[in-house]
């Protein structure tokens, strides 16, 4: 007999407390204890990152990797970083976010009908986990996914988390249309299991090198969400 998913709580407590990668692990603790000047007299967080949720979204957003001074000091995906500066006000815009600004987890920051997760749960060196990182991290993204039966939107940030959401749909038995989209902004995948539909979206990250640049404008990403809120309805 299977076994039901574990609830989105299991699940960020099994993530906080993960040892798969040692070699991350200690970096986020090395990075936690000798910190950045600017974050001096902060208590970082220093471990996995779980995701930021709606225990009912039917939207999820999938990231790259925690910032080494922003979500591992923070301890919440996208907070604490110039990624999250750009992001929560657009969620704020489309109504999935309670308010613009993040700044820590007891801000009062509340999501309508979205979760925030990422391709990789701790900060890796100079933000770029390695193949055999993200493989050990990807049955997290799996629980994740199958916690939200109700979910209709996968968007990803960036090519290495629009990659993740293509093969969570894969692994779980989804047929895409296009069967192999390339990662552009904005390009999109209907997924079908059955009777389910999930579409899965794709967005230039909200790094600071793809927004000071001018690669991703906040008209360009507000498009994005306005997609979602389109095609969240089944």
């Amino acid at each position: 007999m299977k076994k039901p998913p574990r609830t989105l709580d299991l699940i960020s407590a099994s993530v906080v407390k993960c040892k798969r990668c040692p070699q991350l692990r200690a970096y986020t603790a090395e990075v936690a204890h000798t910190k950045k000047r600017a974050h001096a007299n902060d208590e970082y967080w220093g471990k996995p990152v779980p995701a930021f949720y709606d225990a009912n979204a039917r939207v999820m957003l999938v990231g790259l990797a925690p910032g080494a001074h922003g979500s591992n000091r923070t301890g919440r995906v996208f907070t604490g970083d110039a990624s999250g500066d750009f992001l929560y006000p657009a969620l704020f815009r489309a109504g999935f976010a309670s308010q613009p600004n993040a700044r820590g987890r007891d801000d009062g920051m509340q999501l309508h009908d979205c979760i925030i997760t990422a391709a990789a749960r701790c900060a890796p060196p100079k933000n770029k986990p390695t193949p055999d990182e993200l493989r050990a991290c990807f049955s997290y993204l799996l629980e994740e996914f199958d916690a939200l039966p109700q979910l209709r939107v996968m968007v990803g940030l960036g090519s290495i988390g629009f990659d993740a959401v293509l093969k969570v749909l894969n692994e779980r038995g989804f047929a895409l249309e296009p069967a192999r989209p390339k990662f552009g902004h904005g390009i999109e995948a209907v997924a079908r299991k059955g009777s389910r539909v999930v579409t899965a979206i794709a967005s230039y990250h909200p790094s600071r090198q793809n927004t000071n640049t001018g690669v991703l404008t906040a008209p360009m990403f507000d498009r994005i969400f306005t997609r979602a809120n389109e095609l969240k309805n089944p």
